[in-house]
């Protein structure tokens, strides 16, 4: 790999801070409440050099986006080696992962639903590529539990896929952390619990 000249180590630098930025803003403000004016001030720079970097507020979110992926689909690989638990133990792993990097504000929250936003990302060749291969790997999981009788089989892949991504930015969390009566650990086992297993009451057997 070609070494990086100074110029282009100090771009790498400032391109970092940047998306660095927008991962808080979008951590802590969400999407719609995020300004190009806030990104430049939380980086320190000025908003024409920003522009330099990323053309628009769509650009900048779907950065974050590709470093999040990034992040996720190394915390996969690094269970894929270790190869410990069952594939469900795999999965748990995963959503504990996702909600604790909300929970400490490093976890992007995007709108579920915006149509610059959702364009931005589908073109980005980047995130699509994450995107995919990050949805791969958690899939031949999800296949291996239904199959093995971990996960309900008659749901579909895709729901299951899905709502572990939901877990990634769940207003749930956020909201029982904002309220101060429970600690992290206590609202990451309760968000496990009712994801795997539901909110049904269990019953014990009879002694």
């Amino acid at each position: 790999m070609a070494r990086l000249s100074y110029k282009e180590q100090v771009q790498r630098l400032r391109e970092d801070s940047i998306v660095e930025a927008v991962n808080r803003l979008l951590a802590t403000k969400g999407y719609d409440s995020m300004t190009v004016d806030e990104v430049a001030a939380e980086a320190g720079i000025a908003k024409a050099s920003l522009y330099k970097h990323f053309a628009s507020k769509e650009e900048l979110a779907a950065a974050a986006m590709v470093r999040a992926l990034d992040r996720a689909i190394a915390f996969v690989d690094g269970l894929r080696q270790r190869g410990e638990g069952s594939a469900l133990d795999q999965l748990k792993a995963v959503a504990r992962w996702a909600m604790e990097s909300q929970l400490v504000g490093e976890m992007p929250s995007l709108p579920s639903q915006n149509s610059s936003l959702t364009a931005s990302l589908l073109s980005n060749e980047a995130y699509m590529d994450r995107l995919v291969d990050l949805s791969n790997k958690l899939g031949i999981w999800i296949t291996q539990s239904q199959t093995g009788g971990l996960l309900n089989p008659d749901l579909p892949a895709d729901m299951i896929l899905y709502t572990l991504f939901a877990r990634a930015c769940d207003p749930v969390v956020a909201m029982l952390k904002a309220s101060g009566q429970y600690t992290d650990a206590q609202i990451l086992e309760w968000a496990l619990t009712s994801t795997f297993d539901g909110l049904a009451q269990k019953h014990k057997p009879a002694a």
